[in-house]
């Protein structure tokens, strides 16, 4: 298998630990965890990009929580934690030459706050509300692989949803899942490999 020329990655799952910062604006992990898939559900149904500001809240609403929930969550972004593993990971990548991409869903300020979170510079940094949509539609994976200068082939994407599998696929990237949590696959294309760390979802493999 050729060796890709840009790695791409999901950031909010597949660098950082967003779950931790969700469960804590919730209250706890049962209602972080509940608001988390109706922000999901309203993304993926969403069209054209609305607000992410905007679906947080409504996810909230939604869930049964207050207006507190997305305060406290906007009020803790800064405290997003990369995995362990991933500035060595990055690090590394960025020493054999390897390009660095993330396509993001989520708004143009947060999206820059928390890539700036995962300690090495990315040669691009694409979000949902750059693309006009939010992933797994194929606008922000073409984005970021035109703000990179590579073709789909030549681009290996790290997922960290499982939705992020057909939709990286769905424009001709080879995809990992770096599948922290243990969430459940979706319907569709299977990565090339599932694993827990990141280290481990790109060994050999970029």
């Amino acid at each position: 298998m050729p060796q890709p020329k840009a790695v791409i990655f999901d950031l909010l799952t597949a660098l950082l630990d967003s779950w931790t910062v969700w469960d804590a604006a919730a209250g706890g992990a049962e209602a972080g965890r509940s608001w988390r898939a109706r922000y999901l559900e309203l993304t993926y149904g969403c069209g054209a990009y609305r607000s992410y500001e905007a679906l947080v809240a409504e996810a909230a609403r939604d869930a049964g929580l207050t207006a507190a929930a997305p305060a406290a969550l906007h009020a803790g972004w800064d405290g997003l934690m990369p995995w362990p593993e991933v500035s060595a990971v990055l690090a590394g990548l960025r020493a054999r030459g390897l390009l660095l991409g993330v396509a993001t869903n989520c708004s143009v300020e947060l999206g820059r706050r928390a890539a700036a979170r995962c300690g090495v510079p990315f040669d691009a940094v694409i979000t949902a509300e750059e693309a006009g949509f939010y992933k797994p539609r194929p606008e922000p994976y073409c984005a970021v692989l035109a703000a990179l200068g590579v073709a789909p082939e030549d681009a290996l994407f790290v997922a960290g949803s499982s939705a992020d599998v057909p939709g990286a696929a769905g424009v001709g990237m080879r995809v990992v899942w770096h599948n922290r949590v243990g969430l459940p696959a979706r319907p569709g294309p299977k990565p090339l490999r599932e694993a827990r760390t990141l280290d481990a979802a790109l060994e050999g493999l970029a």
